[in-house]
């Protein structure tokens, strides 16, 4: 285990312990989570590091790395991800930039396929083994390890990191290496699970948007701005993803039930799900929250 004497966004020492949460997904394993009482990040200490991480991927249920659709959940959540994929390019697309793209923790490529057939200049980074190769198969193997294997001087119109950079080790230069890789009229697209929001407070300990170990950080909305302003950054917009809301519901009412997933438990999902969604558009703070950011 790597254990933190500063804080890993703003390198400040003050930081207190703030909650023990449990892998609820692999090991059952309890993790401390501290915040960081300058900049608001919550984040697990002592954690895996870089080279023991690997293995809190590796289970069934992480559907990122997979295309297949087996069981309630995954169906469900395939499904989303093909709205959800439309979505985001019609908001890209939107945006009116040059047509080059870099998806940071592709998976298996689905977004940046849809992206190719659209006529844009993909390119896409992906740390498992198993989802880069389903990735590649798409993409025509533009699609890497890790964000050393592009060359320095390559830059694009758009970076996006959908729910990725809570996942990140070295935050502060995977920031400046993001920032390096972009156009300066470029944008980057920032989805981020959101701990102040109606579902997370309602689950506490079982919200799936801990999901510790492999979620390091947990950033807030003014964790996010504390952000953009440290790196130059100017947030343009602030979007909600309300579909994470009943995704995020399913998958908590499973760990706090201890329970494979079942048709009780969507229902209490999409009840919950609706309830964090309206409260959200007074708040501001839902389940997750999609960024836009642009360099000043």
């Amino acid at each position: 285990m790597e254990r933190l004497t500063k804080c890993p966004l703003c390198k400040s020492g003050h930081f207190l312990n703030y909650s023990s949460i449990k892998d609820w997904a692999v090991t059952q394993e309890d993790f401390i989570l501290c915040k960081c009482q300058d900049c608001q990040l919550i984040f697990t200490n002592p954690r895996p590091d870089e080279k023991q991480i690997g293995t809190y991927y590796e289970f069934p249920e992480y559907y990122s790395h997979q295309d297949e659709s087996k069981g309630l959940v995954q169906k469900i959540y395939n499904q989303v991800r093909k709205i959800n994929i439309s979505k985001k390019y019609h908001l890209i697309h939107k945006l009116n930039t040059g047509k080059s793209i870099l998806d940071i923790g592709c998976g298996t490529g689905e977004l940046l396929n849809f992206f190719k057939a659209k006529g844009w200049q993909v390119v896409g980074i992906e740390p498992n083994k198993k989802a880069r190769r389903l990735a590649k198969e798409k993409l025509d193997d533009n699609v890497f390890k890790n964000l050393k294997k592009i060359p320095e001087k390559e830059q694009y119109d758009v970076i996006t990191l959908f729910h990725v950079l809570e996942h990140i080790h070295g935050l502060r230069k995977a920031l400046k290496n993001i920032i390096n890789h972009l156009k300066s009229n470029g944008y980057i697209i920032l989805a981020l699970p959101n701990h102040q929001s109606s579902d997370a407070k309602k689950y506490a300990e079982f919200w799936a948007g801990w999901d510790v170990p492999r979620h390091l950080y947990h950033f807030g909305p003014e964790t996010v701005d504390y952000l953009a302003k440290q790196y130059e950054l100017e947030i343009l917009e602030q979007k909600s993803m309300v579909f994470d809301s009943y995704y995020a519901s399913l998958l908590s009412e499973k760990y706090q039930n201890k329970s494979a997933a079942n048709f009780n438990h969507l229902v209490q999902a999409f009840i919950s799900g609706v309830k964090s969604n309206k409260q959200a558009k007074t708040t501001g703070n839902y389940s997750s929250i999609l960024y836009i950011l642009r360099k000043k």
